[in-house]
């Protein structure tokens, strides 16, 4: 009866150290494949996410700032008559 359960510890063992390196083996898989991951996506010149929110503030500014000098203009435009407005174009 000893010798069997010698043989189980053995066996017990034997599968947490195969579990353990192959945790091992995961991870190093994992930080291998997220290194090569990140250096394709610089080497593809894509804008981080910080670029992002900073040109979506800049064209949320820039919007306004275009519907601001929109208004101004179709304020100027009806102040001179239906008469200043015969040649120009409207591009929006």
């Amino acid at each position: 009866m000893q010798t069997s359960n010698r043989l189980f510890d053995d066996f017990a063992r034997l599968m947490t150290d195969a579990a353990g390196a192959a945790q091992g083996v995961r991870r190093e898989a994992e930080g291998v494949v997220k290194a090569q991951f990140e250096r394709l996506i610089r080497d593809m010149d894509i804008a981080s996410r910080e670029e992002v929110d900073v040109l979506r503030d800049l064209v949320t500014t820039l919007r306004a700032q275009n519907d601001g000098l929109a208004a101004r203009v179709a304020a100027l435009e009806a102040k001179l008559g239906p008469d200043a407005t015969a040649g120009t174009t409207e591009s929006v």
